[in-house]
């Protein structure tokens, strides 16, 4: 069933119903600045690009941040009551995850500012991690159901070596590439079982596709900690995932668009990135990178600004179900 509300209510003020939705897209457009910002390096062109976007996305992720801020500061108790719902699991899953992606945003500005970004993003990402399990332990059973929102909240970490690696936390990476690894496994499987006995409610479907963003990234990482052959091995698996949710595009969005298709932004991102930091060694990789940083570049805008604009409007908040004060 879905989480989200019906009908309308009226306006809360200002900052008082921020909905956690608005995160998920902003993930989808660091990953996007970042995959510019690689292809700069993998195709020798101007910088300038990757990073407009990457200042643009920041300002909006602060403006974000200080906004639930707001509501939380108020009623810190907001936090329980959005992380009982799907969309405010994934929400704040994806806004502690955007942290991480933000420190590897600020390393060429300030090393420093980078790694303190990191640590609290880390530090937050866990909290989230932990209050989700507090809020699942004692659920009725179908609110305990595996889906594919738990990959952000639990295998989420693996977006900290993105940063980290340049920062020359090595270690620490490795340790989280080890460790997130069956975590994933683990959930792809379960989702697997859960979705045959149970089928996936179609507002719900467009969850689905971020079961390819831990492939992407086990890929990245992999990659950057130079475990070539782990790496080659995600970037086939890759293609073959996204191969199959662009042949059951029509399935995945057969309810129309929602702020769920937030969850489509940042595996493809997440791809494109893998395809680019893969393809000095092979022409395929090389190829699928152009295509799907061009595909990227407008699908994850279009996105992000239509779930901006319910923002705006006061309608994400209602239809996402998201606590207010």
């Amino acid at each position: 069933m879905s989480n989200f509300a019906s009908g309308t209510q009226p306006a809360p003020g200002l900052f008082r119903q921020t909905p956690p939705g608005i995160f998920p897209p902003i993930l989808g457009l660091f990953g996007l600045g970042l995959a510019w910002r690689r292809a700069a390096e993998v195709y020798g062109g101007p910088p300038d690009l990757g990073e407009l976007i990457l200042g643009a996305v920041s300002l909006l992720y602060v403006f974000g941040v200080l906004a639930y801020l707001a509501k939380f500061l108020r009623a810190p108790g907001v936090l329980l009551r959005d992380l009982k719902i799907l969309p405010g699991r994934a929400g704040l899953s994806g806004a502690t995850a955007a942290a991480l992606l933000f420190a590897a945003t600020l390393i060429p500005y300030g090393a420093c500012a980078a790694q303190a970004v990191l640590m609290l993003g880390l530090a937050a990402h866990a909290v989230v991690a932990c209050t989700v399990i507090w809020v699942l332990a004692p659920a009725p059973l179908p609110q305990r159901r595996i889906t594919p929102i738990w990959h952000l909240t639990f295998v989420g970490f693996i977006v900290a070596p993105l940063a980290a690696i340049p920062l020359g936390a090595v270690q620490m990476s490795e340790v989280i590439l080890i460790v997130t690894m069956p975590l994933a496994a683990t959930i792809w499987i379960g989702h697997l079982v859960v979705s045959r006995a149970h089928g996936v409610p179609a507002p719900l479907r467009p969850a689905l596709s971020i079961h390819l963003a831990p492939i992407c990234l086990f890929g990245i990482v992999g990659a950057m900690l130079g475990h070539m052959v782990l790496a080659q091995i995600f970037g086939w698996l890759a293609v073959i995932v996204i191969a199959v949710l662009i042949a059951r595009v029509r399935y995945l969005t057969a309810s129309g668009f929602s702020p769920f298709w937030g969850a489509f932004t940042f595996p493809l991102a997440a791809f494109a990135n893998l395809m680019l930091i893969l393809s000095p060694d092979n022409d395929l990789f090389r190829l699928l990178g152009a295509i799907s940083l061009g595909t990227a570049s407008i699908v994850v805008p279009v996105i992000a600004y239509r779930i901006m604009k319910l923002w705006a409007s006061g309608k994400l908040a209602v239809v996402t179900n998201a606590a207010r004060i």
